[in-house]
């Protein structure tokens, strides 16, 4: 049994030059925007670790946020 890589691959070998140019621009853009968006969750949790070590924010117990989540939801 062919994997879904094999099956893909050899499909888009049947494109023509220019699909798969247009196919090759559509999978890098995918991996930029995962990078864009790892980068801003990386800033995202250098920024949250800043405000708990500074004060300006405090933890809450996973106890009592789940219990404040289950109340919500009834």
């Amino acid at each position: 049994m062919q994997s879904q890589f094999d099956i893909l691959a050899a499909q888009a070998l049947k494109l023509t030059q220019d699909e798969r140019e247009a196919f090759m621009q559509l999978l890098a853009a995918s991996l930029e925007q995962d990078t864009a968006e790892d980068d801003a969750l990386a800033a995202e949790v250098e920024r949250r670790i800043a405000a708990l070590e500074s004060g300006a924010a405090q933890a809450i117990p996973l106890h009592d946020a789940l219990a404040s989540v289950r109340a919500g939801l009834k």
